[in-house]
């Protein structure tokens, strides 16, 4: 069946993208909020960079055991549960805001000069920074994005293996570029919802909202999606964080993948509100906050549609390489536009280079990764690529915002444009080891997979 041009996706590939479309809001919801929230709540900048990478650093330990339970007990356990994980996760984001600042607890300390605990007497400095370390909202915030950590650990491993179950070579781009435009297109509706909510009805309500989606999203994966995976319960199947698959194919995308990630998340989305108010860029007449969001919403917008005109573009060549490496090339030039941007019309262009540049890579990539990896190691691969990308998304805006402050926006983005290029030079000589050619085919043997049964309620 057509579906705007393409063969309908299966029905367990579209209950996926609505599940992790609903679970991304609270995912891009933090994005236009916290950085701003630095000066209101006394976070400084490193901080903020600490809470928005605190997830990635999690799946660094997280995602080769979410793998290697997705080889050995199956898929749909792992994807309900890491969903719901992420949905509590979200409502962390409500307590962090109604805690009150470290400061405002001085005032309780002084009065109380000496606590007596049992036999232990606590002087009134201890007794405040152990509890202003309890309550303080950084606190709840850091806890949050780890709990969000491991859950979209094994949403992430989950969602990739479901879809090259049921894909063969033919269709495997196409699956994988929808997959992965699912759960990124629900990152864009939670920057909207983080920038244009919070303006309107203020931060807790965007949080709020965003909780109550990311929950929705477990209902629909608990009811929708089936088991997919042949598995290997029987055998011992380790689940050690460094149990990552280190073949040529899965470090190969996973590079790839680190730099993508260093750049697109972890500099651009960590530092574009600051770059909007340093420049004094605005839409419709909304705060840094709110523009943010929109020029984020619409850089991942692009990247969806990319992902999934890449993933079939891929499908139809002999070889998935040059795809790969040409939108290297367009996410090169995005970010050469965004270092020299200073209007609306600049700023706008540049997102959606960037976006068509990340997007278009990811669907051939996952479908090269899948290509070149056998089925029984599909879900360690898929975590090796995510312990890469999130050690990239992490170290970003840990490295990013600070030295905003020190060199300025252009430098991190003339750096950040050299990336992609980096990563494409990475693609060919991983590729060229495992193949013995840059351009290898497509493996035509696959045997297409017939949709598995949707579950009973």
């Amino acid at each position: 069946m057509a579906w705007l041009g393409f063969d309908r996706p299966p029905t367990v590939l579209l209950a996926v993208i609505a599940s992790t479309f609903f679970v991304g809001f609270g995912g891009g919801v933090v994005f236009p909020i916290l950085p701003n929230l630095g000066a209101v709540l006394g976070i400084s900048a490193f901080m903020v960079g600490v809470i928005l990478s605190a997830n990635r650093w999690v799946r660094l330990v997280a995602n080769a055991p979410a793998g290697a339970l997705v080889d050995r007990y199956g898929t749909r356990k792992p994807f309900v549960y890491g969903l719901l994980i992420e949905g509590i996760a979200t409502f962390g984001y409500v307590i962090a805001l109604s805690m009150p600042p470290a400061a405002s607890l001085r005032w309780l300390a002084e009065a109380l000069p000496v606590i007596a605990i049992g036999s232990f007497v606590v002087g009134a400095d201890e007794w405040f920074l152990s509890v202003a370390f309890l309550v303080a909202p950084e606190t709840w915030f850091v806890l949050a994005r780890v709990l969000w950590g491991l859950g979209s650990a094994a949403v992430f491993a989950t969602a990739y293996t479901i879809a090259a179950d049921v894909s063969d070579s033919g269709d495997r781009g196409t699956n994988m570029g929808v997959v992965r435009g699912g759960i990124t297109m629900g990152f864009p509706a939670g920057l909207v919802l983080g920038g244009v909510v919070s303006s309107l009805a203020g931060n807790v309500a965007a949080f709020v909202v965003a909780a109550l989606f990311a929950l929705l999203a477990s209902v629909v994966a608990y009811r929708l999606v089936p088991e997919t995976h042949v598995t290997t319960a029987g055998e011992r199947a380790s689940v050690k964080p460094w149990d990552v698959d280190t073949s040529v194919p899965a470090m190969t995308v996973g590079l790839v993948n680190f730099g993508l990630m260093f750049a697109y998340i972890g500099a651009l989305f960590a530092t574009l509100v600051l770059f909007l108010g340093a420049n004094d860029i605005s839409l419709f007449g909304l705060d840094e906050q709110g523009t943010s969001g929109v020029f984020m919403a619409g850089t991942v917008i692009a990247a969806s549609v990319f992902m999934l005109a890449g993933g079939r573009f891929s499908d139809t060549r002999d070889s998935r390489t040059p795809v790969l490496v040409g939108f290297l090339v367009v996410s090169f030039v995005g970010f050469l536009l965004l270092a020299r941007a200073g209007s609306t019309v600049d700023l706008a262009l540049a997102c959606v280079f960037i976006g068509a540049g990340q997007g278009g890579t990811s669907g051939p990539m996952m479908a090269l990764l899948a290509d070149l990896t056998p089925d029984e190691r599909m879900g360690r691969a898929s975590g090796t690529n995510n312990v890469l990308g999130d050690v990239g998304g992490g170290l970003g805006p840990m490295i990013s915002l600070p030295l905003v402050e020190t060199v300025g926006f252009t430098p991190i983005y003339v750096a950040c444009a050299a990336v992609p290029l980096l990563a494409g030079g990475v693609l060919l000589v991983g590729v060229r080891r495992e193949t013995g050619t840059f351009m290898p085919g497509r493996i035509a043997s696959d045997a297409g997979s017939t949709e598995p049964p949707t579950p009973d309620a």
